[in-house]
Protein backbone atom coordinates (compact mmCIF):
# COMPACT_ATOMS: atom_id res chain seq x y z
CA UNK A 1 0.00 0.00 0.00
CA UNK A 2 3.17 2.12 -0.19
CA UNK A 3 5.15 4.26 2.17
CA UNK A 4 2.44 5.13 4.97
CA UNK A 5 4.43 7.62 6.31
CA UNK A 6 5.63 9.22 3.33
CA UNK A 7 1.17 9.50 2.77
CA UNK A 8 0.57 11.05 6.33
CA UNK A 9 2.85 13.97 5.60
CA UNK A 10 1.20 15.16 2.82
CA UNK A 11 -0.09 18.01 3.66
CA UNK A 12 -3.43 19.61 2.33
CA UNK A 13 -3.05 21.84 -0.69
CA UNK A 14 -3.99 25.62 0.26
CA UNK A 15 -7.86 26.47 -1.24
CA UNK A 16 -8.96 22.99 -0.85
CA UNK A 17 -11.59 22.13 1.20
CA UNK A 18 -10.80 19.81 4.05
CA UNK A 19 -13.42 16.82 3.54
CA UNK A 20 -16.01 16.84 6.30
CA UNK A 21 -15.68 13.76 8.25
CA UNK A 22 -17.97 12.52 10.49
CA UNK A 23 -16.71 10.99 13.39
CA UNK A 24 -19.28 9.16 16.13
CA UNK A 25 -18.64 8.85 19.81
CA UNK A 26 -19.49 5.34 21.17
CA UNK A 27 -21.03 5.38 24.93
CA UNK A 28 -22.69 2.51 26.64
CA UNK A 29 -22.59 4.67 30.97
CA UNK A 30 -22.08 7.49 32.33
CA UNK A 31 -21.25 9.31 28.97
CA UNK A 32 -24.55 9.15 28.45
CA UNK A 33 -26.04 11.48 31.43
CA UNK A 34 -23.09 13.06 32.51
CA UNK A 35 -21.08 14.39 29.12
CA UNK A 36 -18.98 16.78 31.52
CA UNK A 37 -16.21 18.80 29.57
CA UNK A 38 -17.44 16.70 26.06
CA UNK A 39 -20.20 18.76 26.38
CA UNK A 40 -18.96 21.55 24.15
CA UNK A 41 -17.53 19.14 21.84
CA UNK A 42 -20.45 17.09 20.63
CA UNK A 43 -23.55 17.86 18.72
CA UNK A 44 -27.12 16.02 17.73
CA UNK A 45 -27.75 14.42 20.88
CA UNK A 46 -27.85 10.84 21.98
CA UNK A 47 -29.20 8.23 19.40
CA UNK A 48 -29.92 6.15 22.54
CA UNK A 49 -29.65 2.11 21.45
CA UNK A 50 -28.64 3.07 18.11
CA UNK A 51 -24.66 2.27 18.68
CA UNK A 52 -23.35 -1.35 18.13
CA UNK A 53 -23.99 -4.04 19.93
CA UNK A 54 -21.18 -4.86 22.24
CA UNK A 55 -20.09 -6.74 25.07
CA UNK A 56 -20.27 -4.82 28.33
CA UNK A 57 -20.05 -5.72 32.12
CA UNK A 58 -19.98 -3.89 35.69
CA UNK A 59 -16.19 -5.35 35.75
CA UNK A 60 -14.23 -2.18 36.21
CA UNK A 61 -12.89 -0.55 39.54
CA UNK A 62 -12.60 3.13 38.78
CA UNK A 63 -10.18 5.76 40.18
CA UNK A 64 -12.83 8.19 38.70
CA UNK A 65 -15.74 7.44 40.36
CA UNK A 66 -14.18 6.69 43.71
CA UNK A 67 -13.62 2.62 43.14
CA UNK A 68 -17.25 2.36 41.92
CA UNK A 69 -17.85 -0.79 39.76
CA UNK A 70 -18.01 0.57 36.07
CA UNK A 71 -18.93 -0.33 32.73
CA UNK A 72 -15.95 -1.70 30.20
CA UNK A 73 -16.26 -3.69 27.54
CA UNK A 74 -15.19 -6.94 28.06
CA UNK A 75 -15.40 -9.68 25.33
CA UNK A 76 -15.02 -12.83 28.24
CA UNK A 77 -17.50 -11.44 31.11
CA UNK A 78 -19.43 -8.66 28.53
CA UNK A 79 -23.36 -9.10 27.88
CA UNK A 80 -24.07 -8.11 24.57
CA UNK A 81 -26.07 -4.63 24.68
CA UNK A 82 -27.18 -1.55 22.23
CA UNK A 83 -24.99 1.10 23.06
CA UNK A 84 -25.41 4.88 21.75
CA UNK A 85 -23.57 6.99 19.77
CA UNK A 86 -23.50 10.69 19.40
CA UNK A 87 -21.39 13.11 17.07
CA UNK A 88 -17.98 14.74 17.86
CA UNK A 89 -17.94 18.16 16.25
CA UNK A 90 -14.14 17.69 15.43
CA UNK A 91 -13.56 17.31 11.77
CA UNK A 92 -10.43 15.72 13.27
CA UNK A 93 -9.67 11.93 14.41
CA UNK A 94 -7.31 12.87 16.46
CA UNK A 95 -8.96 15.43 17.96
CA UNK A 96 -11.95 13.73 18.96
CA UNK A 97 -9.88 11.08 20.51
CA UNK A 98 -7.89 13.75 22.34
CA UNK A 99 -11.29 15.03 23.74
CA UNK A 100 -12.70 11.96 24.89
CA UNK A 101 -9.57 10.91 26.57
CA UNK A 102 -9.75 14.34 28.50
CA UNK A 103 -13.29 13.33 29.56
CA UNK A 104 -12.17 9.92 30.72
CA UNK A 105 -9.30 10.85 32.30
CA UNK A 106 -7.57 8.51 30.50
CA UNK A 107 -4.87 8.18 28.12
CA UNK A 108 -5.31 8.61 24.46
CA UNK A 109 -4.15 4.67 24.21
CA UNK A 110 -7.48 3.57 25.74
CA UNK A 111 -9.69 5.50 23.24
CA UNK A 112 -10.38 2.71 20.49
CA UNK A 113 -11.40 3.90 16.92
CA UNK A 114 -12.35 2.23 13.83
CA UNK A 115 -12.58 4.21 10.55
CA UNK A 116 -14.42 3.03 7.50
CA UNK A 117 -11.42 3.42 5.19
CA UNK A 118 -7.91 3.33 4.68
CA UNK A 119 -8.29 7.36 3.47
CA UNK A 120 -9.13 8.66 6.86
CA UNK A 121 -6.44 6.03 8.48
CA UNK A 122 -3.93 8.40 6.38
CA UNK A 123 -4.74 11.06 7.73
CA UNK A 124 -1.65 13.69 9.45
CA UNK A 125 -1.60 13.33 13.11
CA UNK A 126 -3.43 9.36 13.33
CA UNK A 127 -0.84 7.11 14.66
CA UNK A 128 0.86 3.96 12.52
CA UNK A 129 -0.23 1.13 14.19
CA UNK A 130 -3.63 0.64 13.01
CA UNK A 131 -4.93 -3.19 12.58
CA UNK A 132 -6.95 -4.55 9.78
CA UNK A 133 -10.45 -5.33 10.86
CA UNK A 134 -11.68 -8.91 9.11
CA UNK A 135 -13.69 -7.11 7.09
CA UNK A 136 -11.08 -4.83 5.14
CA UNK A 137 -12.00 -1.22 7.38
CA UNK A 138 -8.96 0.13 9.62
CA UNK A 139 -8.60 -0.07 13.22
CA UNK A 140 -6.52 0.30 16.50
CA UNK A 141 -5.95 2.36 19.73
CA UNK A 142 -3.42 4.97 20.30
CA UNK A 143 -0.32 3.33 21.40
CA UNK A 144 0.69 0.11 23.79
CA UNK A 145 -0.15 -0.98 27.16
CA UNK A 146 -3.15 -3.15 28.52
CA UNK A 147 -6.22 -1.39 26.65
CA UNK A 148 -6.97 -4.84 25.26
CA UNK A 149 -7.82 -3.54 21.55
CA UNK A 150 -4.31 -2.50 20.68
CA UNK A 151 -2.32 -4.91 22.52
CA UNK A 152 -4.23 -8.14 22.53
CA UNK A 153 -5.14 -8.90 18.41
CA UNK A 154 -7.60 -11.84 19.50
CA UNK A 155 -10.27 -8.97 21.14
CA UNK A 156 -9.29 -6.23 18.25
CA UNK A 157 -10.25 -8.36 15.03
CA UNK A 158 -13.75 -9.54 16.14
CA UNK A 159 -14.67 -6.14 17.83
CA UNK A 160 -13.58 -3.80 15.60
CA UNK A 161 -15.11 -5.59 12.60
CA UNK A 162 -18.83 -5.84 14.49
CA UNK A 163 -18.18 -1.08 14.98
CA UNK A 164 -16.73 -1.84 11.32
CA UNK A 165 -19.79 -3.50 10.08
CA UNK A 166 -22.29 -1.28 12.18
CA UNK A 167 -20.03 2.21 10.24
CA UNK A 168 -20.63 0.61 7.12
CA UNK A 169 -24.50 0.70 7.33
CA UNK A 170 -24.33 4.08 8.35
CA UNK A 171 -23.28 6.23 5.63
CA UNK A 172 -23.13 9.27 6.99
CA UNK A 173 -20.71 8.34 9.72
CA UNK A 174 -16.62 7.65 8.78
CA UNK A 175 -15.14 6.81 12.23
CA UNK A 176 -15.95 5.73 15.55
CA UNK A 177 -14.52 6.08 19.29
CA UNK A 178 -14.97 4.63 22.39
CA UNK A 179 -13.48 4.40 25.81
CA UNK A 180 -11.22 1.22 25.88
CA UNK A 181 -10.45 1.21 29.53
CA UNK A 182 -9.00 -2.43 30.48
CA UNK A 183 -11.08 -4.32 33.03
CA UNK A 184 -9.20 -4.31 36.17
CA UNK A 185 -11.32 -6.12 38.91
CA UNK A 186 -9.04 -9.04 39.05
CA UNK A 187 -5.98 -7.08 39.67
CA UNK A 188 -7.78 -5.07 42.64
CA UNK A 189 -9.10 -7.66 44.11
CA UNK A 190 -7.36 -10.27 43.77
CA UNK A 191 -10.25 -12.44 42.66
CA UNK A 192 -11.81 -13.62 39.69
CA UNK A 193 -15.41 -11.33 38.47
CA UNK A 194 -18.30 -12.89 39.13
CA UNK A 195 -21.64 -12.25 41.08
CA UNK A 196 -20.82 -12.96 44.25
CA UNK A 197 -17.48 -11.16 44.25
CA UNK A 198 -18.97 -8.37 43.22
CA UNK A 199 -21.63 -8.13 45.80
CA UNK A 200 -18.75 -9.04 48.13
CA UNK A 201 -16.55 -5.48 46.73
CA UNK A 202 -19.81 -3.55 47.16
CA UNK A 203 -20.25 -4.26 50.41
CA UNK A 204 -16.73 -3.89 51.30
CA UNK A 205 -16.95 -0.40 50.28
CA UNK A 206 -16.80 3.10 52.12
CA UNK A 207 -20.54 4.89 51.74
CA UNK A 208 -19.68 7.08 50.19
CA UNK A 209 -17.73 4.83 47.40
CA UNK A 210 -20.70 2.84 47.49
CA UNK A 211 -23.22 5.45 46.83
CA UNK A 212 -21.44 6.38 43.94
CA UNK A 213 -21.02 3.03 42.84
CA UNK A 214 -25.06 2.76 43.66
CA UNK A 215 -25.82 6.02 41.66
CA UNK A 216 -24.11 4.91 38.61
CA UNK A 217 -25.41 1.80 38.60
CA UNK A 218 -28.78 2.91 38.79
CA UNK A 219 -28.74 5.81 36.55
CA UNK A 220 -26.91 3.42 33.80
CA UNK A 221 -28.61 3.74 30.35
CA UNK A 222 -32.13 0.91 30.63
CA UNK A 223 -30.29 -0.67 27.89
CA UNK A 224 -27.40 -1.60 29.11
CA UNK A 225 -29.12 -4.21 30.91
CA UNK A 226 -26.09 -6.73 31.68
CA UNK A 227 -26.34 -9.97 33.97
CA UNK A 228 -24.90 -8.27 37.27
CA UNK A 229 -27.33 -5.45 37.00
CA UNK A 230 -30.24 -8.12 36.52
CA UNK A 231 -28.57 -10.05 39.97
CA UNK A 232 -28.07 -6.83 41.93
CA UNK A 233 -31.76 -6.01 41.17
CA UNK A 234 -33.45 -9.12 42.91
CA UNK A 235 -30.48 -8.95 45.97
CA UNK A 236 -32.46 -7.93 49.11
CA UNK A 237 -29.31 -5.87 50.16
CA UNK A 238 -28.70 -3.73 47.16
CA UNK A 239 -32.78 -3.17 46.80
CA UNK A 240 -32.80 -1.71 50.26
CA UNK A 241 -29.73 0.80 49.02
CA UNK A 242 -30.88 4.87 48.42
CA UNK A 243 -28.58 6.85 47.10
CA UNK A 244 -31.34 9.33 45.24
CA UNK A 245 -30.31 12.53 47.25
Amino acid sequence: MGDRSTAASKPIPQGVARPQVKIAILAYGSLIWDEECLAPHITGGWRLGKGPRLPVEFCRISPKRKKALVLTIDPEQGHEVATSYTLSKRNDLTQAIADLAVRERCDERHIGFCVRNERLARRPALPANHLPTISGGWAGARGGGQSGFSAQAQYASPLHARIHAWLTRHEGLDAAIWAALPVNFRAETGRDFDHETAVDYLRSLPKESLAEAWRYITYAPQETDTPLRRHLARHDWWCRLDFHT
